[in-house]
């Protein structure tokens, strides 16, 4: 960025930063509480009269690119900066962990995912699946590190599709970047996209000459092994609800991205130790969310019991924003995991208000497909299930719509029954901050009650 002297003047009363002339040239310091970036004004000479440059740089060990030797991997820089309203960290660093789903055929890529300036993450998953063909078909890009290019290559196999599954703007991102690393293949995208506040085009986002993705569409070039069904919703508030899930035939995998989760007990590893101590650590979200009790100002040291509090504070406010008690998070934190569910936020803001659309859509996934895994784009994976778990995760539509399945539960809803907790069912004291947020937006208008729409 670089501002000459006329244009100083003409800012000077709208910036605090260039708020006079001084202020800009003698500025030298730090001015960003961002995690690992260092910023500062430095003056520069040009043809075009005095001015002013930014200068954004790395802070060294404490960045995130260096190791604990201080020796700097290149290979997982990504400069990642978007503004708001949805700030995604990491900024500058993002380890890619690849594993094997299914011999030969299915690898996972997993980063993490930071809100913000926030202490919360979570992973981010891409999946790539191997063709008949012997191409690769990648399934929601994540960010294009030079770490990640170099494990989706040695896969060994040429890049043949990237699709975007989904209308949400933590995949959307990623797409453009990761389809300019591979120049030949095409971009499929799911149907009716949009973006908030500006509902801007694809192209605005770096997506050139994407084609859309179609319901039960046996035209596409891997119709042979890959089926996929389109839930399309009618607006729900600022924009429709629309997630594409697929079906590998051969492997009998079922991909979705947000509808379905499954949290682990363990931190996933691309999780850092830096982000899962930070959020041990009593702050202020912490004293808030406290229950009223005494909240102990103490040093948090790294140790496997402090990593492991961190990764239950941020579940549970990915979960729900305001979860009840983050002072002492492990008994909501031991109701919400190991067990398929919807995320209380997508239940709530989203499939709630247009339970037809979602009935449908998980009817004809049960119905056609018979698959004996999921892999979600978040939290762990790959999930062994089975339809009637799936059915039991959106055993709330039952509620909602006074219907109720007829169908045999697995072994493992059954014991998760056992316990008193089925599936869809969450903690009234941890929903209450969500549950207030639903009511709020349903008030103004953000947010609709209800809204019909099967299709018959």
């Amino acid at each position: 960025l670089l501002i000459c002297k006329k244009e100083r003047k003409k800012m000077a009363a709208k910036s605090p930063v260039l708020h006079c002339t001084s202020c800009a040239w003698e500025f030298g310091s730090n001015f960003s509480p961002i995690k690992g970036l260092n910023f500062q004004l430095k003056s520069r000479r040009t043809k075009a009269g005095n001015g002013v440059c930014l200068v954004v740089s790395a802070t060294g060990k404490n960045s995130g690119i260096s190791n604990e030797s201080g020796v700097v991997n290149w290979s997982r820089f990504y400069l990642n900066f978007t503004g708001f309203p949805f700030p995604l960290g990491p900024f500058l660093n993002r380890q890619t962990i690849r594993t094997e789903a299914v011999k030969d055929t299915i690898w996972l890529f997993e980063q993490e995912q930071a809100l913000g300036f926030s202490s919360v993450s979570t992973n981010i998953r891409m999946t790539v699946i191997k063709l008949k063909s012997g191409e690769l078909w990648v399934h929601a890009p994540i960010a294009p590190t030079k770490e990640c290019i170099q494990l989706v290559k040695e896969l060994g196999c040429p890049v043949k599709y990237i699709v975007l599954p989904t209308f949400a703007y933590e995949h959307k991102i990623f797409v453009g970047p990761f389809s300019r690393k591979f120049p030949k293949a095409q971009v499929w995208v799911a149907p009716r996209q949009w973006s908030w506040p500006l509902n801007l085009p694809l192209e605005f986002f770096g997506i050139f000459r994407a084609k859309t993705l179609k319901d039960a569409d046996m035209s596409t070039p891997w119709a042979d092994d890959i089926e996929q069904k389109v839930l399309s919703s009618p607006e729900v508030g600022i924009g429709p609800y629309v997630e594409v899930a697929f079906y590998h035939k051969k492997s009998r995998t079922l991909l979705v991205t947000d509808a379905v989760i499954f949290v682990p007990t363990t931190p996933p590893d691309c999780i850092s130790k830096e982000s899962l101590l930070a959020s041990a650590k009593n702050g202020l979200a912490v004293k808030l969310l406290s229950k009223g009790k005494e909240v102990p100002e103490e040093a948090v040291i790294d140790n496997k019991i402090n990593r492991q509090k961190g990764w239950e504070r941020m579940v549970l406010q990915i979960l729900f924003l305001g979860p009840s008690n983050l002072l002492e998070p492990n008994a909501s934190f031991a109701q919400m995991s190991q067990k398929l569910i919807v995320s209380p936020i997508v239940k709530t803001l989203v499939f709630s208000k247009v339970p037809e659309k979602v009935r449908d859509w998980i009817d004809n996934i049960v119905r056609d497909w018979k698959f004996k895994r999921i892999i979600p784009a978040h939290f762990a994976a790959p999930i062994n299930t089975s339809s009637s778990d799936l059915l039991a995760a959106f055993g709330f539509l039952d509620d909602l719509l006074g219907e109720r399945y007829v169908t045999r539960p697995s072994l493992s809803l059954f014991f998760t029954s056992l316990l008193g907790k089925a599936a869809s069912y969450f903690p009234p004291d941890d929903m209450r901050t969500l549950s207030s947020l639903d009511h709020f937006l349903v008030s103004v208008g953000a947010v609709k009650k209800t809204v019909s729409g099967r299709k018959r």
